[in-house]
């Protein structure tokens, strides 16, 4: 089985944080819902055995009703067991929960950041905490039982008080995922460029780890599964469609600047909306592609899976890549499994320990080969 995920990359305005491919054109919307169309249709071969949809951006939500009832009719959707949209708050309206009602989607990913309405101006989001709550209740009184929140900590002047604020706010709401970053400062956004002109201050790194350390406590202590580094969800609840690219599982990436995996390569859409459209309405799908190597598969794996509660499944790395790299594997680990940052489980299993939770990067860079 394999994974859909299809790019949507409108946004009414562009946040200052954001380092994804999106643009504010939302007058060429139809003539990009009808290349991703198309692009559906010259790549059904590879789409037999779809089990997740996932629509990301951009902003799927500033599509309309129609334009999604018109993508949804491109897909079959009936080996699907979770069906995600990306929403902004602000868009979820009495109108879009009635389109939604006639459409497949089982799951939506709220794009919140903070319910701190300061914050949320400083990000330049088009919501407030108000509309958060109300996007809620909509969703549920819709019949979406399986809701998602993005929240971000490591503001400029953020304490950890405020922080429990957001994080309390997300267990009183009850909702069922919670995917939680520390704020980046990705060059060629506008939150970098604030940075690099001295107009704020990143929060220090031991500020920071507490904020992380606070968030996996209250989350654990109200009953989430810690199950990725930056990943919680009630039981039953992990998202299916981002384990799969944890766990190397091959997906499919349709529409501008979308990705596409098969195990042994990758490919990325050209990202550039005219000429996308243009290449798509001649029946050509413009991408590039890398062919992955023996070491390039096991870098993968390492950066992958050590992300996950589970970890790395010694036993595979032994059936895919061999004896020699199963030796490099324990040989790298050794070290840090004396350091108590990393543990092997009773099932055989390299996973990270808690303490190893937040010196992962260099772990993960350590352990592949170079």
């Amino acid at each position: 089985m394999s994974g859909l995920y299809i790019h949507v990359p409108f946004c009414t305005s562009r946040c200052i944080y954001c380092g994804f491919y999106s643009t504010t054109r939302l007058d060429m919307r139809n003539s990009y819902v009808d290349a991703i169309c198309h692009e559906l249709e010259l790549r059904q071969d590879e789409m037999t055995s779809i089990n997740t949809i996932y629509i990301g951006g951009g902003t799927p939500s500033v599509l309309t009703g129609s334009m999604l009832t018109k993508i949804f009719s491109y897909i079959d959707c009936k080996n699907a067991v979770e069906i995600t949209m990306e929403c902004n708050p602000d868009d979820i309206t009495d109108g879009f929960v009635d389109n939604l009602r006639q459409l497949p989607i089982n799951r939506v990913s709220l794009g919140i950041q903070t319910f701190n309405d300061k914050r949320l101006s400083f990000l330049r989001r088009r919501h407030n905490s108000i509309e958060i709550q109300a996007a809620i209740d909509r969703l549920r009184n819709t019949g979406i039982t399986n809701i998602s929140i993005d929240l971000m900590f490591g503001f400029p002047g953020q304490d950890i008080t405020d922080w429990e604020r957001d994080i309390c706010k997300a267990i009183e709401l009850n909702i069922e995922h919670i995917s939680a970053y520390n704020l980046m400062f990705e060059e060629g956004t506008i939150l970098y460029n604030m940075l690099k002109n001295a107009e704020l201050k990143e929060i220090d790194e031991e500020t920071s780890r507490s904020m992380y350390e606070l968030l996996i406590e209250r989350l654990t202590s109200a009953g989430y599964e810690h199950y990725e580094i930056s990943n919680f969800s009630k039981p039953g609840h992990r998202s299916i469609h981002n384990s799969s690219y944890w766990l190397g599982t091959p997906y499919v990436g349709i529409g501008a600047a979308s990705h596409s995996y098969n195990g042994t390569s990758r490919q990325w859409n050209i990202d550039d909306l005219n000429t996308y459209i243009s290449a798509i309405k001649a029946d050509e799908v413009p991408y590039e592609m890398e062919s992955l190597d023996i070491n390039t598969q096991y870098n993968d794996m390492v950066m992958l899976r050590l992300r996950t509660r589970e970890g790395i499944p010694l036993d595979l790395v032994e059936e895919k890549f061999g004896k020699e790299k199963l030796k490099y594997c324990l040989d790298i680990a050794k070290n840090y499994i004396r350091q108590r940052l990393i543990e092997i489980t009773s099932d055989n299993h390299l996973k990270l320990t808690h303490n190893g939770l937040f010196i992962s990067d260099m772990i993960m860079s350590d352990m592949m080969i170079v």
